[in-house]
């Protein structure tokens, strides 16, 4: 394998999104992550559908590429050795069981480094692993509510909404892939493992950056803009003569640009929408006087005289629209593997480009304990011994 974290194994006891996510990544950028699942059973997102494709999950398939499979029961003493020795021979931990959970089956923190006084092992959890909190079940839908991210999302006057995606759990994941990264350089430089500990709602609190800062700036609570901006204006969606266009209006110049574009140059002297400030405190005028504006030509008119004029627009596309871009596939973000069972599937490719060590898409998804008997043959278990752990149902 090639990449960055090429070298790197990584036990993988997580499940359904956060953890998941978490480790795709690093697998993507050439970790050996080897996927530990429950027998029968497997990742509770196998069977989360329709859609299946060849018997797997659509959502399974989205998010465990370029992992091995291994079905292990930990809750028996024998399943215990197979994790105690993978631990031995690993890099990285990580969970994403309830706080607790894992130091009660035997494969917390503190029980994996006697095994391996040098691995890192991250925890991902609603709440934490302290606070007062630690012990609730964490969800993404939790973490998105209670963090504010509900509350300063959704039409002014109508209810919280909910982000389309688990931006909460795939946020989390995404704080995990760094600070695991964190800790093996601070491990090369030390010998040092430790432990990390990321939650959802942490995670989606970071996220609210300006929206924290202009209630510590001004004491008032923000509020829901609906697809607009708290503190830009025009920058949101306006219907067009055949749809919808996104519309970012990002500073001063932009707005005298796009007054040239459209055809009312004096809008951009005009009292009240000359600045930046003014529009904002202005913003329902201004607001109904370009959406006048751009009811009066097409979506693709007005595509072709912004992109001419320099004013940042494009369309709000449907997920199929994105997934067929011709920008998207020349970027390679849409991928085809090979799957056992599924045939060719499709997925989203890799967002970071480096130059060097890029990340790859090797192999697609696996099958619920696809790589058992490798991976035990591996730790020094014979064929004899792999039967008779197949068999008692331990993998």
């Amino acid at each position: 394998m090639s990449g960055p974290f090429a070298g790197v194994r990584v036990l993988d006891l997580s499940r359904i999104l956060s953890g998941p996510y978490c480790t795709m990544v690093l697998a993507d950028f050439g970790a050996e992550v080897i996927k530990v699942e429950r027998p029968g059973a497997g990742d509770d997102t196998r069977h989360w559908g329709p859609p299946f494709v060849g018997g797997e999950s659509g959502y399974f398939l989205s998010i465990n590429r370029n992992k091995k499979s291994i079905t292990v029961d930990m809750s028996t003493p024998e399943g215990r050795e197979i994790i105690y020795r993978l631990a031995r021979t690993a890099d990285v931990a990580i969970e994403n069981f309830r706080p607790g959970t894992a130091d009660r089956l035997g494969i917390g923190y503190e029980r994996l480094r006697q095994e391996n006084p040098s691995i890192i092992y991250c925890s991902i959890s609603g709440f934490g692993q302290t606070g007062p909190y630690r012990d609730r079940p964490g969800y993404d839908a939790l973490a998105q509510a209670m963090s504010g991210m509900m509350a300063i999302t959704g039409e002014p006057d109508g209810p919280p909404m909910k982000h389309g995606m688990s931006i909460a759990d795939i946020g989390a994941g995404m704080w995990a892939v760094f600070a695991i990264a964190a800790a093996l350089y601070h491990r090369e430089r030390t010998g040092e493992g430790q432990a990390i500990d990321v939650s959802l709602l942490d995670a989606q609190l970071s996220w609210l950056t300006y929206a924290a800062g202009n209630y510590f700036a001004s004491g008032k609570n923000p509020g829901r803009y609906g697809s607009a901006h708290p503190n830009i204006v025009p920058y949101q969606p306006f219907a067009t003569a055949d749809g919808y266009i996104m519309l970012a209006v990002g500073n001063d110049r932009l707005w005298q640009q796009f007054c040239q574009a459209a055809g009312r140059p004096e809008l951009a002297d005009q009292p009240g929408f000359r600045t930046n400030a003014e529009r904002v405190t202005n913003r329902a005028d201004v607001v109904a006087t370009v959406g006048a504006i751009m009811a009066q030509r097409t979506t693709a008119e007005w595509m072709e005289l912004l992109e001419r004029a320099g004013v940042p627009a494009g369309p709000i596309n449907t997920v199929e629209q994105i997934l067929h871009d011709p920008h998207v596939l020349a970027r390679e973000m849409v991928v085809t593997l090979q799957h056992p069972t599924a045939g060719e599937v499709k997925t989203v490719g890799i967002p970071a480009k480096l130059s060097d060590t890029p990340g790859t898409v090797r192999s697609a998804p696996p099958l619920l304990g696809q790589h058992t008997d490798e991976v035990l043959a591996e730790l020094g278990y014979d064929a004899a011994a792999i039967a008779d752990l197949r068999e008692r149902g331990i993998v």
